[in-house]
């Protein structure tokens, strides 16, 4: 008989501006992928999406935001790249906060979620 896999909490916020998501899952993952890699190129590469579709999500955040969250960086050894401006970094840490801050309140209510299902 399989293992049946252990359920898994999600939670998948976005906050839009008009039409637009502003900020969501997969927004900050690229804003992260960003930060860690220094470009929007590897970035994407390491999400497995395409360049354009990064650089359009990247373009709509800059957008939406009142201050750019990602920009470009001239110079240096191989010509540049991009990082994560302080409202950037900022944007990622408020998400990220705002998730631990819900399951923490969401725990119990979980844990009898969980119990109701199949095992």
């Amino acid at each position: 008989m399989a293992v049946k896999p252990t359920p898994r909490v999600q939670f998948r916020l976005r906050i839009t501006a008009g039409a637009d998501i502003a900020v969501g899952p997969g927004k900050v993952e690229l804003l992260e992928a960003i930060a860690n890699t220094g470009s929007i190129t590897a970035a994407a590469r390491q999400l497995g999406m395409s360049y354009r579709r990064a650089w359009l999500l990247v373009d709509t955040m800059n957008r939406c935001f009142k201050e750019p969250v990602v920009e470009a960086e001239a110079g240096g050894r191989r010509g540049g790249g991009t990082r994560l401006t302080p409202s950037g970094a900022r944007a990622v840490r408020h998400y990220r906060r705002i998730e631990t801050l819900a399951a923490t309140a969401a725990a119990a209510e979980i844990k009898a979620l969980k119990r109701l299902l199949r095992r």
